[in-house]
């Protein structure tokens, strides 16, 4: 007999708990719609006019030539410059520049493009921040490509650059039969 209020007591707080908590999701109020701040500059997203992530690889550089490393199995060329060709003239003097430049670096390539070529093309920067591409235009060994790069190394040209990379002025300027009487010599 003693069982039975106790039996009965807990028959009384299961019902009264199940009630308390019957129904409580419907209770409790919904979420408030998050408010957006008017932006009158901000425009849905359009996928014919958006523009990828800019990629990035980081990693020590093999040297190619004057104006193309490798990092992690990736060729590169570097963004707005034409250094000369290996056999061509102060192309072998541009290659030792770069590996002057990238030997024990960790190098930044932030990659722009695919070139008309299927190159890949990027902005390569040192861990202190600089440009390899500037700093080959400012030694002399390399010249700006306004047509790729809008002109920024311009102004960072060496006086006598073109005179020096005359090949590589040339092809900027379209005039490839002086490229192509060059290579011929060479073979």
């Amino acid at each position: 007999m003693e069982l039975l209020p106790i039996f009965v007591f807990l028959l009384v707080a299961v019902i009264f708990f199940a009630w308390l908590f019957k129904g409580k999701e419907d209770r409790v109020s919904p979420p408030k719609p998050v408010a957006r701040p008017n932006h009158p500059n901000l425009k849905p997203f359009q996928s014919k006019t958006a523009k990828p992530v800019a990629q990035t690889i980081n990693g020590p550089a093999y040297v190619v030539d004057g104006d193309t490393i490798k990092i992690k199995q990736t060729q590169i060329r570097l963004f707005g410059i034409d250094a000369p060709e290996m056999n061509h003239p102060y192309g072998k003097k541009a290659k030792l520049a770069m590996v002057a430049l990238c030997k024990g670096q960790i190098v930044r390539a932030e990659i722009t493009e695919k070139d008309a070529h299927g190159r890949t093309v990027a902005q390569c920067f040192l861990p202190d921040g600089r440009d390899l591409s500037a700093e080959l235009v400012k030694q002399g060994l390399a010249i700006d490509w306004p047509k790729f790069s809008g002109g920024v190394y311009r102004d960072m040209e060496t006086p006598d650059a073109r005179k020096k990379m005359w090949l590589a002025d040339a092809r900027q300027k379209g005039r490839m039969h002086v490229w192509e009487k060059f290579e011929a010599g060479q073979k």
